[in-house]
């Protein structure tokens, strides 16, 4: 009982402690010639069974290529599996389904803002269709239409201004390079 109360005291080591540890670690360190060897035929031992050890793992890598070579299981196909799964995992984290989220309002946000601006500029041009000048513009298109019909050699009346670029626009599709302007009496106007 007494020595372990030597071990729990907190008084500082003396110089008689101190000359006791030295002469235990002195005897500790002066081996006999007995284990001397018995340590060194430990020590062939370990090295032996380490050799041993590095050629059957080297046997087991060998055997691990090969099979992996029947699997088909190349550098290339671990790297896209493994950069595959990386995308999964990638796709299931909050950061990117935060993003996407974030995207996909921002998209949605900017069709709006592209839908109200084509709304209002399909409003303008009706705004502008309406508008005095423009009805003035489309009965001067549709007198000069008319003159030029009748002068070419076309009957009847010219007709609204959508039906003058509709007539228009099929005869000039109907025409080929070689029609000319000689060709316009006998075209569907």
């Amino acid at each position: 009982m007494e020595n372990r109360q030597g071990f729990l005291d907190s008084e500082p080591l003396r110089e008689a402690d101190e000359d006791a540890a030295s002469e235990v670690n002195l005897s500790n360190s002066v081996l006999t010639e007995e284990e001397r060897e018995e340590i060194q035929q430990e020590l062939a031992k370990l090295e032996e069974e380490i050799s041993t050890l590095k050629q059957v793992l080297s046997s087991k890598e060998k055997q691990h290529a090969e099979l992996r070579q029947k699997l088909g299981i190349t550098p290339l196909s671990e790297f896209r599996n493994n950069f595959s799964r990386g995308w999964q995992d990638m796709q299931s984290s909050v950061a990117f389904k935060k993003t996407s989220e974030t995207l996909s309002t921002a998209g949605q946000k900017t069709s709006a803002a592209f839908s109200t601006f084509g709304s209002a500029i399909t409003r303008k041009f009706g705004d502008m269709r309406n508008s005095p000048s423009f009805k003035s513009f489309e009965e001067k298109v549709e007198n000069t239409v008319s003159t030029i019909k009748t002068k070419v050699g076309g009957s009847g009346p010219g007709g609204s201004f959508e039906e003058v670029l509709s007539s228009a626009a099929n005869a000039s599709s109907q025409d080929t390079p070689s029609n000319n302007l000689t060709d316009v009496s006998e075209g569907p106007c």
